[in-house]
């Protein structure tokens, strides 16, 4: 199998020096270029990469805008955010646009390296330490959503539990172990609540489990 491309999108050097080292660490990854914000689109329709990892603040174009801009090539990559800060004001936004995933520049290195190859194979990825902050304080604000619960009425009981699962925060694997099925069931599980949400990843499909009131044990931070 050819290696994972990965394009790095930071406005700072000393932090894209450091995320294509750790990433190109790895043998199944490799990095094929990183840029500043206003170079990303550029080299994305260029170089396509299946992974971009992408600062979400620079000064010369915010990462929310080079997101959608990515967002609508033909076949995106998958774009996870990164940033320094658990209470980023603008993940919501970032998750709302597509983001596939929200990651601290702090991430331990084997976690960073992961992240990539989830990514790469469809998955999304949030930082443990900020998945209920993210997921819980920035986009499903003040109890139930009407909207999200009509959603998840087109779901069946069994779909209902690896929705609620998956609005924990938890794995397919950890979904499965809970649920006694096969890893591979829930993958099926999952890919058929997206498509009846209309949701890109499984982020999006956690949100509407927060929205609609089905998440009763959310992972707190650092769980």
């Amino acid at each position: 199998m050819p290696p994972t491309r990965v394009l790095i999108v930071d406005d700072e050097v000393l932090v894209r020096s450091g995320l294509g080292l750790i990433v190109g660490s790895a043998p199944d990854l490799e990095v094929v270029g990183s840029c500043s914000g206003g170079q990303a689109e550029r080299l994305t329709a260029e170089l396509r990469p299946q992974v971009v990892l992408l600062d979400i603040r620079m000064p010369d174009l915010d990462g929310i805008s080079v997101l959608r801009r990515l967002r609508a090539l033909p076949d995106p990559p998958a774009v996870t955010m990164l940033t320094t800060f658990d209470t980023d004001e603008y993940i919501g936004t970032a998750l709302r646009a597509g983001a596939a995933g929200f990651l601290l520049k702090d991430t331990a290195p084997e976690q960073l390296v992961h992240a990539v190859r989830v990514l790469a194979a469809g998955g999304s990825m949030l930082s443990p330490t900020v998945t209920r902050t993210v997921i819980g304080g920035y986009v499903d604000g003040g109890g139930p959503d009407a909207d999200a619960a009509a959603l998840a009425r087109q779901l069946t009981g069994r779909e209902l539990d690896v929705l609620a699962l998956l609005g924990e925060g938890l794995s397919n694997a950890e979904i499965a172990d809970r649920l006694f099925l096969g890893t591979g069931t829930v993958k099926d599980h999952i890919s058929a609540i997206l498509a009846k949400l209309g949701a890109a990843n499984r982020v999006q499909a956690a949100v509407v489990a927060h929205r609609a009131g089905l998440v009763r044990n959310p992972r707190h931070p650092g769980a």
